[in-house]
């Protein structure tokens, strides 16, 4: 059954008047981070910790996926994954880049940019333990980014990855681990009505931050 077009240009929502002011920040962009992302728990949300990373390769072109951040101190945001997919080739060939904490029913987002580096390996491993025991086959199991046949095959690689460690601990892959990423700027974006949204981003200066406010 076919369904009509949606007319994109006619889908407007206002935003609410609650405003964000340079006064309403924190010293810095890790507890202002910290503060929202707890609001968003509060609030209810579904895994408010998803972000869009965005990446850009070898050739130039750029592409996003939704991860999960599973860190956050002084030094950065940390995620983790399998280092021979997309993303871990971007990162390899190009550190830069991007994440979006897209918190829509808070009429909020946050957006970063800085460089990616790849993470200690006994950090790696203490994250590693506290997995679910699927997740931990299904990082042996999964070729990342990789083509596969079916459903099947992919069926077929996880029972094998269940037989082999039954009983026993499991490891973490050599091609698995994670990246913190240290940001050059952080955004704090809240909704305001008639589009004049507040705007204001934390920028690296030198061991400190300054705070700037940018035109909606």
């Amino acid at each position: 059954m076919e369904h009509e077009p949606v007319d994109l240009a006619a889908l407007r929502a206002d935003y609410a008047d609650s405003g964000l002011d340079v006064s309403d920040l924190a010293a810095d962009p890790y507890s202002m981070f910290q503060r929202w992302l707890g609001e968003a728990l509060a609030a209810g949300l579904h895994e408010p910790n998803a972000m869009v990373l965005s990446t850009t390769g070898a050739d130039g072109r750029p592409s996003s996926r939704m991860v999960l951040l599973k860190g956050l101190d002084e030094r950065g945001f940390v995620l983790y994954t399998n280092h021979g997919s997309r993303k871990g080739q971007d990162l390899a060939d190009d550190p830069r880049c991007a994440l979006l904490f897209p918190w829509h029913p808070l009429e909020r987002q946050v957006r970063i940019e800085g460089t990616a580096h790849v993470l200690e390996r006994e950090v790696v491993e203490a994250y590693f333990r506290t997995r679910p025991r699927g997740a931990q086959l299904g990082a042996w199991a999964s070729l990342q980014s990789q083509p596969v046949a079916s459903r099947a095959e992919l069926a077929a690689a996880y029972g094998e990855m269940t037989a082999r460690f039954e009983g026993r601990d499991i490891p973490v892959p050599d091609h698995w681990g994670g990246y913190r990423v240290e940001p050059e700027t952080v955004e704090f974006w809240q909704g305001r009505p008639g589009r004049m949204h507040d705007r204001l981003v934390y920028v690296r200066d030198g061991e400190g931050w300054r705070i700037q406010r940018l035109a909606p």
